[in-house]
């Protein structure tokens, strides 16, 4: 099993990005995020890529992940049944890792089919499948870009609620914690401070 790439980029394409590994190369599929993390290297240049390699009838294919928590979302969409690994790959190119676990978290059925190829039933069996499987603290604990902060703490129960109560007020998720973390720096400590500080920043 190949799971990661670290190599020369030799070439990038609208469809795989092309890395030499001691003189061997590899054509991954991308997500967005690791595709753009390499189009900023230049070429000759060493970059990497968490990868997954299927073997199926059709062949053999490398799929490419700019983190292990974007790949571990690749493998729970493949999960479901109708999701193959082309659609999960389509799915984390035209959706932030962060994004599309909110959808699948808050149910967004309907933002989930934005992405091309991904039907209304396929959506709504990622849902039924992975709702349960996802946490507020997966979603908390995911930064900008998607990626996993570094030295973000693990969000407490009390942040949890926090959310959990401004989006029973109608707010998004990604709203909602940006502003239980703008309640906190302004130095917010209770649940009843932080949602009252939160409501007054929202």
């Amino acid at each position: 099993m190949i799971g990661y790439l670290r190599g020369s980029v030799r070439a990038l394409t609208g469809e795989y990005v092309l890395l030499d590994v001691n003189g061997v190369g590899y054509e991954v599929m991308c997500s967005g995020a690791a595709f753009a993390n390499l189009s900023g290297v230049k070429r000759g240049e060493e970059g990497e890529v968490y990868t997954y390699l299927q073997v199926s009838e059709q062949g053999i294919a490398l799929y490419g992940f700019a983190d292990l928590k974007e790949k571990e979302l690749f493998l729970r969409l493949t999960s479901v049944q109708g999701v193959g690994a082309k659609l999960a790959i389509a799915a984390l190119s035209a959706m932030r890792p962060a994004d599309l676990t909110e959808a699948i978290y808050t149910a967004d059925v309907k933002r989930l089919t934005a992405v091309k190829g991904l039907g209304k039933k396929t959506a709504e069996r990622i849902v039924l499948e992975l709702h349960g499987k996802i946490s507020a603290d997966e979603i908390l604990g995911t930064s900008e870009g998607g990626a996993p902060a570094a030295a973000a703490p693990k969000p407490s129960q009390t942040d949890s609620d926090a959310v959990a109560a401004l989006m029973n007020l109608g707010f998004t998720r990604q709203e909602s914690a940006r502003a239980v973390e703008r309640a906190k720096e302004a130095g917010a400590k209770t649940i009843e401070e932080i949602i009252g500080t939160a409501l007054k920043g929202m």
